[in-house]
């Protein structure tokens, strides 16, 4: 069993020492404070004389072979107190000598960096007496920002890799400390004082919460990634739960819908087992450009002359289930809304302006009241059932308010999922797909609110496939919505290459669709086919193997083959890039044996590079 400590730091305490203070808050006096401690096998605490507690309960999910660990801090002294750290997570003394991380930038979410503890130059010192410390994290809104919030020990000697994943949906931050011994202290939360100007005032009587982290173990990093991404508690639609295929026409009209654009989409793919028709940005404001005018929630009467229930009423007569977007936490610089200071998002004392956009404040009622009428009356009046909600910038490392910067920043991002919560109450069986930039917000407490997910903005990149298989160790490929865009121009071999990256994740399809041959349109039919037999391995499943020798992403080399077992079944997704080689050779060169499986459905030819096939074995 997997069980966790804790820390706090207090403002005014003594730091530790040791070359360690602007590194971490770790051992500091604060600690010395609590001299009583009680510990079973679910629950820590630390208790002072003068009424300070610090207790951690750490329990088995439901869901998997993982533990929740949740930390609170309560303030029963007579003295208002000041928190500058607390951790979310602590683990002392693992023995480790590889540390491997989950990188994400845009359109390059989920690369593994692997190092070495030695490489690191995270060796204890010769009298086990400085601090050695390797710290990372995120500051500002986009949480998935160079780091997924995930963290995984490996001990190569006895094959046991640790694991964490961080919920916190604002900044956080993971840290490795060494001093004695060859061991490792695992610790992180939020952001701290140092790393992310949080601090956070506990008046008496108090009692103050941490962002919750989960833990697992097992002998391989797909093993633990599985056992993290199978512990989120996700609030998927009862409407989403049959893995339906989403068709978003972002890359067809490219920020341009219009009702006649959109009656076309809906006629062509009338009957084709879609279940989603989602209009993406450009439908709102008279003026035009989508980004310019975000926050201006005002019907675009030029291309909907007559409103938008017409288009949600067209989709549902053809079958689907019509959804739009919304971006409702940010204001384009063109909207009126730009100059609606009194509720915007301020630092400094003046309005926070990022890339030509400003942001609501969330914990405004004004502003509250404003998206219910602008987005949850929209959805219910015009009948919409699904919802993305995209987000396209960072606040940085916090906001003005009533507290530090951290602490504003952390209150309204929670005020924001507050607004996903109030969706769904309002509107039951509401689909929330959950996009920002893509994937900058692929961390578990967003995952949580939504039924899906936009993997990423690689729309149509070559190294789509390595991203959509690279994600499915940080959230559930049942969530994860996989662009294929299909193009008129696309080969045979193109659209292989684009439909089998969705056998990872959700089928989501856009682009030309209207202009497809009846060869290509063949080739996507049976596609859909497919992922429809496939679809209980993508939800249910485990992937045992994502195996891959592709450096630039940019310029992928190589081949990769992903494995996700269900019962006995086994789905295979096998795709070639510059320089590969076939499957089978692929297959022996990478001691993978697949001999004992017969070939139940199939789809795709890899022939050659840039090209892929996917099967369902048994």
């Amino acid at each position: 069993m997997m069980k966790s400590k804790a820390e706090i730091k207090l403002i005014g305490d003594e730091y530790a020492g040791f070359y360690s203070c602007g590194l971490t808050m770790l051992g500091s006096s604060t600690m010395r404070r609590f001299t009583k401690v009680n510990e079973t096998d679910e629950l820590y605490e630390a208790l002072s004389d003068d009424g300070l507690k610090l207790s951690v309960s750490t329990v088995k999910s439901a869901a998997c072979d993982a533990y929740e660990v949740r930390t609170f801090f309560e303030n029963a002294s007579p003295q208002e107190l000041e928190l500058e750290m607390i951790t979310s997570f602590l683990l002392p003394d693992i023995k480790a000598d590889r540390i491997h991380r989950i990188l994400s930038f845009w359109s390059a979410e989920g690369r593994v960096k692997t190092d070495d503890i030695v490489s690191l130059n995270m060796e204890h010192s010769w009298n086990n007496m400085a601090y050695r410390v390797e710290k990372f994290g995120n500051v500002g809104t986009m949480p998935v920002r160079k780091y997924f919030p995930f963290i995984a020990l490996e001990d190569s000697k006895e094959h046991v890799f640790t694991a964490v994943q961080l919920y916190s949906p604002a900044s956080w931050q993971i840290e490795l400390v060494v001093r004695a011994g060859d061991v490792v202290t695992l610790s992180g939360g939020i952001a701290d004082r140092d790393f992310g100007a949080w601090t956070k005032k506990i008046l008496p009587g108090e009692r103050f919460e941490a962002p919750m982290a989960v833990v697992a173990q097992g002998s391989t990093l797909e093993e633990v990634c599985d056992k993290l991404v199978k512990a989120q508690q996700s609030d998927i639609s009862p409407v989403d739960e049959d893995m339906g295929i989403t068709f978003n026409e972002y890359c067809t009209t490219w920020g341009n819908p219009d009702i006649d654009k959109l009656k076309r989409l809906a006629d062509k793919i009338e009957g084709k087992g879609i279940k989603y028709l989602v209009m993406d940005s450009g439908w709102y404001s008279e003026c035009g450009n989508w980004w310019e005018y975000r926050g201006d929630w005002s019907i675009n009467k030029k291309r909907f002359p007559n409103g938008l229930k017409e288009l949600a009423d067209h989709v549902r007569a053809k079958g689907m289930i019509p959804g739009i977007w919304f971006e409702f936490e940010t204001v384009g610089y063109k909207a009126k809304q730009f100059e609606d200071t009194d509720h915007l998002i301020k630092k400094d004392g003046v309005p926070l302006t990022i890339g030509g956009a400003r942001f609501w404040d969330m914990e405004d009622p004004y502003v509250q009241d404003y998206l219910k009428k602008s987005v949850i009356d929209r959805l219910k009046e015009d009948g919409f059932g699904y919802i993305k909600v995209d987000y396209n910038d960072t606040l940085g490392i916090g906001c003005d308010g009533d507290g530090s910067l951290g602490e504003n920043l952390r209150k309204k991002v929670l005020a924001t999922q507050e607004f996903f919560h109030r969706m769904r109450r309002e509107i039951p069986e509401l689909v929330i797909e959950n996009c920002s930039s893509g994937g900058h917000r692929l961390e578990p407490s967003f995952m949580q609110l939504a039924s899906q997910a936009s993997f990423s903005d690689a729309h149509e990149i070559a190294s789509l496939p390595v991203i959509a298989a690279n994600v499915q160790r940080v959230i559930k490929p049942q969530q994860s919505q996989i662009w294929a865009v299909l193009r008129a121009k696309d080969t045979r071999e193109r659209i292989f290459y684009s439909l089998c990256a969705t056998f990872l994740g959700r089928m989501g399809l856009s682009g030309d669709i209207y202009d497809l041959d009846d060869e290509q349109w063949e080739l996507l039919d049976r596609a859909i086919l497919f992922y429809r037999k496939a679809a209980p391995i993508i939800k249910n499943g485990f992937t045992d193997r994502i195996i891959n020798n592709v450096g630039s992403y940019n310029l992928p080399k190589g081949s990769q083959l992903v494995t996700r077992c269900f019962e006995d079944k086994i789905l295979y997704v096998y795709h070639r890039f510059e320089d590969s080689c076939s499957f089978e050779e692929f297959c022996s060169k990478n001691n993978v044996d697949l001999s004992g499986y017969k070939v139940t459905d199939s789809y795709g030819d890899a022939a050659r590079d840039f090209s892929a096939q996917a099967a369902i074995l048994s």
